[in-house]
């Protein structure tokens, strides 16, 4: 007997990424009005002020902007895995051949990105930066679609929704095999232990959330301090949580009813306020045309788009799926071309991409710039 999920979490995810979205276009806009004005140091100067606690064993002070980015953002990460789990227990991950069209096109049109600015920046010192255009943000993207209302098959918005979660599932194990550095085993040691336990309460049908947030908690914490980034605990835990056989709220749907709103309307606005709070200079702009900035642009609108469409194509021609219900050609390309709304995840690679804070802050700018463009060029072409 397939499990059954009840659908009224996967609606509110669905409505709350949508209005989040919008929200995230605002905190942009506002985020770069704020940094380039009189408020724009003490706004900075805010963000790095030191927050928390340590002494000779524990070790939890950070500026604002780090708990933002390591702390807020594992919650983020949290309902991406949530999302995950249940596309994979019921919905169009959960069988071969409803799962074969969305997988491969996020694969394809992660792989195509990362080529092209791996080309472009080949013996360059930006060269690491090869992981920035492989990301599709899900808000940003569910958000423009869903402007088009009845002009596109409600099929692609599903297509779209899949692809990217597959696509947010790549950047995870992107960011966790080639963007974690000076490993600490011990700590990894401590976090298996606790990832184990929260798999032992999923066996024996423990269905109370905190038996499995309490112990992702401290997973957390030795994440942190081992190298690996300290976001994947979210995903780990999201993985352990149960679901049920009918269509009674799960402990997994439970969790994801109670965070998609705050994840939604507080945490990503406020990582898109703090990591596009950048003080504009002539120097950035001349970064957009430089090999890095070309290889973000042209990767997240050329790479994203043709990557998508591609490997669509060789899918349905090889008859290992089919095109969504209702979809022609034209409306894959204009999904790819949404894809290279790359953005949150984008933003958060840059940051574990390079060392120095120009080359962080001219990604951003080029990000911001390829996304906006990936995103009006998707939404006249779809309309």
């Amino acid at each position: 007997m397939s499990k059954l999920i009840n659908l009224r979490s996967f609606k509110e995810f669905f409505e709350s990424s949508t209005g989040g979205g919008i929200l995230l276009m605002v905190c942009v806009v506002l985020a770069l009005i704020v940094a380039n004005s009189p408020l724009g140091d003490s706004l900075l100067t805010l963000l790095s002020t030191q927050v928390g606690f340590e002494n000779e064993s524990i070790h939890l002070k950070y500026s604002i902007k780090q708990w933002i980015d390591d702390g807020l953002m594992a919650i983020f990460f949290l309902l991406v895995g949530l999302e995950i789990k249940r596309e994979l227990v019921e919905g169009e991950l959960a069988s071969p051949k409803k799962a074969a069209l969305p997988i491969f096109a996020a694969i394809g049109g992660a792989l195509l990105p990362a080529a092209i600015y791996g080309i472009l920046n080949f013996s360059e010192d930006t060269h690491h930066g090869w992981g920035i255009p492989m990301a599709t943000d899900i808000a940003f993207a569910l958000a423009v679609i869903s402007m088009l209302d009845k002009r596109v098959p409600a099929s692609l918005k599903v297509f779209l929704a899949a692809l990217a979660i597959v696509d947010d599932l790549l950047a995870i194990l992107v960011i966790a095999i080639f963007y974690s550095s000076d490993l600490h085993l011990t700590y990894l040691l401590y976090a298996g232990i606790l990832f184990l336990i929260q798999i032992g309460f999923n066996k024996f049908g423990v269905k109370n959330i905190l038996a499995y947030v309490i112990p992702g908690v401290f997973m957390w914490y030795f994440i942190h301090h081992s190298g690996v980034h300290a976001t994947i605990a979210g995903v780990l835990t999201a993985m352990t949580l149960p679901t049920t056989e009918d269509d009674v709220e799960s402990p997994l749907e439970r969790l994801e009813h109670l965070i998609a709103k705050p994840v939604n309307f507080i945490i990503i606005p406020l990582f898109a306020f703090v990591n596009t709070a950048i003080v504009l200079s002539a120097d950035m702009f001349g970064g957009l045309t430089s090999r890095m900035g070309m290889g973000i642009i042209l990767g997240l609108i050329l790479g994203k788009s043709l990557g998508i469409l591609s490997t669509c194509w060789i899918c349905v021609k090889s008859g290992v799926s089919s095109l969504p219900e209702g979809a022609k050609w034209s409306h894959m390309f204009g999904v790819g071309l949404l894809g290279g709304i790359g953005f949150t995840m984008s933003i958060f690679v840059s940051m574990l991409s390079f060392s120095d804070a120009l080359h962080i802050e001219e990604a951003k700018l080029a990000i911001l710039v390829a996304s906006l463009l990936a995103g009006v060029l998707g939404y006249l072409y779809l309309k």
